[in-house]
Order: C-alpha cells, then sequence, then structure tokens
C-alpha cells in the first residue's frame, strides 16, 4: 500500500516512539504530575486515532474529492500567510501567559487549567477571562481579517455534501464518545440531574468560545488548505495540523518548563496526546472540506462537554 511508503507516516511513528522515549526515560525527575500515566493513556488513544482514520476514510469513500489546496492562493502568499498566522498565534500564546500571570491565574492556553489532565483549581472569573481571550485572540480576528479576503467556500466553512457531512459527524461523535467514557473519564455520569442540566451547557459554551472555535478558525479553516497547497501532500497535511493542533497547548497549566527534564518531557507530553487527536482533526476537514464537521464529530462534544462537565459544575459550585 501507498501509505505504508509514506515518509511522513515513518517519521511520524518514530516521533512517537521518541517521544516516550524521552517521557518515560525522565519522568520521574521532570516535576510533570502523572507523566508516565499520561503517557501510556495518549498511546492508547493513539490506537483510537487510528481507527478513527480508517472509519472516516471508509465513511467518506464514495464523495468527490475535495481540493483544498485549490482553496488557498498561490504559493508565496500562502507562504507569507502561514508564517503571519504562526507567528501571531505564538504572540497570542506568550500574551496569553503574561495576562494570566498579570492576574494572578493559570496561563492561558488553548485549554483551560484543569481540562482533560490536571486538578487545578480555577474560579469562574478565570473560565470567562480565558474563554474571552481565546474567542476574540484567536477565532473572531483571524476570521474578520481572513473573511475580508477570502469566501466562506475559500475557508472551508461551507458543506458540499450536507448528507455525508452529517453521517460522518454521528458516527465519530458516538465512537469518541464511547471511546472518552470508557477510557479518560466517566465523571460526568455521576453527576445529579441538576448538575447536567446547568453543567452541560455552561460546559458546551464555555469550551466552544475558548477552544472550539479557536480552534476551527485558525488551524483548520485558515492553516490546513495553506499547508497543503504548500506541501502538496496530504500525509505532510494532516501531520501539519496535528502539530500545529499540539504546539497551540504549549502552556498547559500541567506542563514543568522550568527545568530541561520537565520542559522534554511536558513537550514529549503535549506531542503525544494532541497531534493524534489534531491529525483526526484535519483528516476530518481534508476528506469533507468543511472545517465544522470536526467541530461537532470530535471536540465540542466529545471530548470537551462529555470529559469536563464536571470540571466546569466544580468551577461555578453547581449544586
Amino acid at each position: 500500500m501507498s501509505l505504508f511508503k509514506s515518509r511522513t507516516l515513518w517519521i511520524t511513528i518514530g516521533a512517537v516512539v521518541v517521544a516516550n522515549l524521552v517521557v518515560f526515560g525522565l519522568a520521574a525527575k521532570a516535576g510533570v504530575a502523572d507523566a508516565a500515566k499520561m503517557a501510556a493513556g495518549a498511546d492508547a488513544n493513539l490506537v483510537a486515532v487510528a481507527l478513527l482514520v480508517g472509519v472516516i476514510y471508509l465513511l467518506t469513500r464514495n464523495r468527490a474529492t475535495v481540493d483544498l489546496a485549490a482553496r488557498a492562493p498561490e504559493r508565496r502568499i500562502a507562504a507569507r500567510e502561514v508564517t503571519g498566522v504562526l507567528a501571531y498565534a505564538a504572540a497570542g500564546q506568550i500574551v496569553g501567559v503574561a495576562l494570566g500571570w498579570l492576574l494572578g491565574e493559570h496561563p492561558i492556553s488553548f485549554h483551560l487549567a484543569g481540562t482533560l489532565y490536571g486538578h487545578q483549581h480555577v474560579t469562574p472569573y478565570e473560565a470567562y477571562v480565558w474563554a474571552g481571550y481565546n474567542f476574540v485572540v484567536y477565532a473572531l480576528l483571524p476570521w474578520l481579517y481572513f473573511r475580508q479576503r477570502y469566501t466562506a467556500e475559500q475557508l472551508s466553512l461551507r458543506s458540499s455534501n450536507r448528507r455525508n457531512d452529517l453521517l460522518v459527524i454521528l458516527v465519530v461523535m458516538i465512537l469518541e464518545s464511547l471511546n472518552e467514557l470508557g477510557g479518560l473519564s466517566a465523571a460526568v455520569l455521576h453527576l445529579s440531574p441538576a448538575q447536567l442540566v446547568k453543567g452541560v451547557p455552561a460546559a458546551f459554551g464555555l469550551y466552544f468560545l475558548g477552544s472550539v472555535l479557536p480552534t476551527m478558525v485558525l488551524v483548520y479553516s485558515i492553516l490546513l488548505p495553506r499547508y497543503r497547497a504548500l506541501t502538496r501532500s496530504a500525509p505532510a497535511t494532516v501531520v501539519l495540523g496535528g502539530l500545529t493542533y499540539a504546539l497551540l497547548h504549549f502552556f498547559e497549566a500541567w506542563t514543568v518548563l522550568r527545568t530541561p527534564a520537565g520542559a522534554a518531557v511536558s513537550i514529549g507530553l503535549l506531542l503525544l496526546q494532541y497531534t493524534g487527536p489534531g491529525m483526526v482533526k484535519s483528516v476530518l476537514t481534508l476528506r469533507t472540506g468543511n472545517a465544522w464537521v470536526h467541530v461537532w464529530a470530535y471536540h465540542a462534544v466529545a471530548p470537551h462537554t462529555l470529559v469536563d462537565t464536571p470540571h466546569v459544575v466544580g468551577i461555578f459550585n453547581i449544586k
């Protein structure tokens, strides 16, 4: 199969192996809580990622091929825009760290402190600041800038096959929901009916603004078509989308960056935890040409609403 002849595939597998060696080799002195456990969970999830990618290809095998590269400008302009967006995102991350420090809170990254991993105490004020900052910096402002220059179709914000999009969304959402509840956390199932009624919409809205829309706009609406045009390779585009998604979580509250061992383990864990899910989002966008598909199939509901509703219930002291 041509897939197994892909240099990108083998480089990615090699990087996973190296990241595991770093994390397990340095976990004892890195100062990252539960580093080995996090790595083991991330490795298990990579198996689920591979299976989901296979399911996505199966579900989309009969639809017309989407030429995502054609939605990007010519290569010189695309390269300039990619450089500018990545520099802008890096600046947004640094400012988010500084703002969190000035406010006496956790650094502002793509996940609210305590999301998925960790048990940091978060106040309602911090949650609002996090969601507002990320929405404005990574979703609203980039969308306003690029929407003036490109159409909704060029930004992959319009469906070309609603029936198949809906099928992909439902199947992937169900499979990933089962994976999250069976592997990461089933705590949401132990909430009271009153907590669910208030906590589910609160978690959905908070993470939709603070993580889901920023991810969709910045990475899969803007950058992914340009990655495809620049690399002229679907596998490379998938990996670049995954790496970009992972690096946008660089300043997660659980990371330890003040020592070489801590930084090495933190970066290894970021790559192991988030590159795979970021690649699934890339595949969903490449196969459907619709950046909204990953929002509903593989982000807004599972994992965030399912896994993080208990966290939000705790933040807002919902009884």
